[in-house]
This record gives structure tokens, sequence and C-alpha cells, in this order.
């Protein structure tokens, strides 16, 4: 499949759509609305872990300091701390790995609260993200009445995604944890959605009303970034575009 078919498909889509791919055996990249900023739902979970990692390998954060999930803080799933009983302590690494496996929202604020929104935004535009931002916490519907929202910008996040790829982000130490942390997500419905098992994906999904993201690192023979985002959305539509691409992408 060539970029124009690609484009003609997102095109057909309702809504905001956007994809950035770069293959990395040859270095090309491409994209379509690459720039533009999206709605990141649950993908805005990736910048903040690579900068909770980018924090421990400063040596301004332990991993193993324990955070309070109390009954007030515990988020309708995904995830798995809504589900237990009373309340829960969990370490920032326990917390990381819930946010971007099983992406627990109640975990993403924890760390959220504990960073801090304008420190966290202040970190993304150290790793390279200009664009990308956090303007509420999750589930505030007070601050989504207002319009803030968090935001993504598709080529800013493969870029942080082929850094990982490389090893090159922070340290190799860094870059292989987060790495196999994101091999271990568990929504793969989406880029993952018809590519054989035996293809990898280390990858970060986001869904909400009329909204579907999914972006990541196919693992395929020639390796490849696909970073896709729809917003106000026909999201069955979408969903089954992104599989269909990064099929026949793994296949060209």
């Amino acid at each position: 499949m060539d970029k124009q078919t690609i484009a003609a498909r997102l095109r057909d889509l309702p809504g905001d759509v956007g994809l950035y791919y770069k293959d990395l055996t040859a270095g090309e990249a491409w994209g379509f609305n690459e720039e533009a900023l999206f709605e990141a739902a649950s993908v805005i979970k990736l910048p903040v872990y690579a900068v909770v990692m980018k924090l421990w390998a400063e040596g301004k954060l332990d991993l193993g300091e324990k955070l309070l999930c109390r009954q007030e803080d515990k988020l309708p799933p995904c995830g798995a701390l809504y589900f237990f009983t009373g309340e829960v302590e969990a370490d920032i690494r326990t917390l990381c790995g819930l946010m971007i496996s099983l992406s627990d929202n109640a975990a993403t604020n924890l760390l959220l609260r504990r960073l801090g929104l304008n420190f966290l935004n202040g970190q993304f535009r150290e790793i390279g993200l200009e664009k990308t931002h956090l303007e509420r916490l999750l589930f505030d519907s007070e601050a989504a009445s207002r319009g803030l929202e968090n935001r993504i910008c598709l080529r800013e996040l493969g870029e942080l995604l082929e850094k990982i790829y490389r090893h090159s982000f922070i340290s190799e130490e860094v870059s292989r944890e987060m790495e196999e942390l994101l091999l271990l997500q568990q929504v793969n419905h989406k880029i993952p959605g018809y590519l054989p098992d035996s293809i990898p994906v280390a990858h970060k999904t986001g869904e909400d009303d009329g909204i579907t993201n999914d972006v990541g690192v196919v693992y395929a023979q020639k390796p490849f970034v696909l970073c896709f985002a729809s917003n106000r959305t026909d999201v069955p539509a979408a969903e089954r575009a992104i599989r269909q691409i990064a099929l026949e992408l793994t296949e060209s």
C-alpha cells in the first residue's frame, strides 16, 4: 500500500484523522495531518511514562515511592485499581505498569497529581514534545466542559517511539524497560488487530466517545513506527482502517 492509497483511505473517514509512518530500516517517513493536534485520550499516558523514566534516570524520582489510591481516586476501567476493595498503596513502577499495559486511569491520575500538569508539560518540552501537552486530569468533566483537553502530535510521538526502539531515549536501560512494558500492552484490537501473533507491537492506545488512537512500533521484518489518531469519527470504521493499513504496511 502506497502513501497515496493510505491518504485516500484516511480522507474517506469522517472527522479529524491523522497518521505518521516511518520505515525504521530505510528511514523513509511521511504522514497525513501528522503535525496537527488531536485529543489524546489514553495515548497521553505514553509521554507521561517517558517523563517518569527520565526523572528516574536523573535520580529525581524513586520508582519505589509508594502512592495511595483512595476510594475517591478510583476511576472507571480501563484498569485494575478500580476493582480493589478499599485503599490501595502501590509504588510508581507498578503504577506505570498499570497505566501502560492496562491503561489504568486511576494509576495515571495518581502520577499526574504527584508530578503536576505544568511540570509535566515542561518535561515534555525537554524530551522534544513541543506540541503534545496536558490540560487536565483524566475524567475531569468540569475541565472538559471548559474545553480543556490533553492533546498529542503524531510526529512527535513517532519520534519518541523511534528513540525507544533504537534504545537512544535517555539511556539503553531506560529505553529497554520502556520497550518491554509497551510490548506488554493488553489492548490489542487496533494496530495489531489483523497482524499475526509472530509480529510484536510495542504501543499505547487511546479511546473515548468518537475517539480512537494508537501509536507504536511494529516489529515486522522491516520494522516501522505507526501513529494513528482520529477524533469525532466513526470509531468502528476508523479501527478497521488502521488494522488494514498496519497489515498492508507489514506486507509491503
